[in-house]
């Protein structure tokens, strides 16, 4: 079963709905217990990091998280998801996140481009990942967001995408993946990526 976390917010409809659509069953729950015990685990976010830290805080999701991984079992994060992971969110001066993997979610500077940054844009890969199997170089996907994530080391880097600046779109690490774009507003390429993260066993082939 694949569990979608809950945390009081989020898109977690439009992910069940396109986890459905693909022929995957899902439950949404903040329950620690299910949350420990799926095959996969998503964590659908939207919002600002502060307020999602309070709450998954205050449920005690951050040890349910941190269980799911040190198993191994797969994660993905989507948006939000992808800049709670890391260390820490300059949103509100500073908002200490998950500390998954060493980094910081940056916001978005200059007068040159538009903030949120909003529309479709394009990947460049640069470390092939299995839930990017078959995805067309030329695939585009739907990006709302102030924030993105910046990884500590480069190793931690599965994609970037060009808006004012190249920033990291897909992060990962282990069992670990988190996209920066919504995946499940991406069409035809959104799927394939949630459908290559149902297949997925957690573990990356090093070449």
């Amino acid at each position: 079963m694949i569990t979608l976390v809950d945390y009081g917010a989020g898109n977690l409809m439009s992910v069940a709905r396109a986890l459905r659509h693909i022929g995957e069953e899902c439950v949404i729950t903040r329950k620690h217990d299910a949350i420990c015990s799926s095959e996969r685990v998503i964590f659908p976010g939207v919002g600002a990091a502060g307020e999602a830290m309070e709450v998954i805080r205050r449920e005690g999701l951050d040890t349910a998280i941190r269980q799911v991984i040190a198993a191994g079992i797969p994660f993905l994060g989507i948006c939000l998801g992808a800049q709670i992971v890391l260390e820490e969110s300059e949103e509100d001066g500073g908002t200490p996140c998950l500390g998954i993997i060493p980094g910081t979610a940056k916001r978005f500077q200059g007068r040159e481009i538009k903030i949120p940054h909003m529309g479709w844009n394009t990947l460049s890969v640069r470390a092939a990942h299995p839930v990017l199997a078959g995805v067309d170089a030329r695939a585009q996907f739907y990006f709302v967001h102030s924030y993105y994530p910046a990884p500590a080391r480069d190793g931690d880097i599965i994609a970037t995408t060009d808006y004012g600046i190249s920033f990291a779109s897909i992060i990962g690490r282990g069992n670990v993946i988190a996209t920066q774009f919504h995946i499940e507003k991406s069409g035809e390429h959104g799927l394939l990526v949630l459908k290559n993260f149902c297949n997925w066993n957690g573990s990356v082939a090093i070449c």
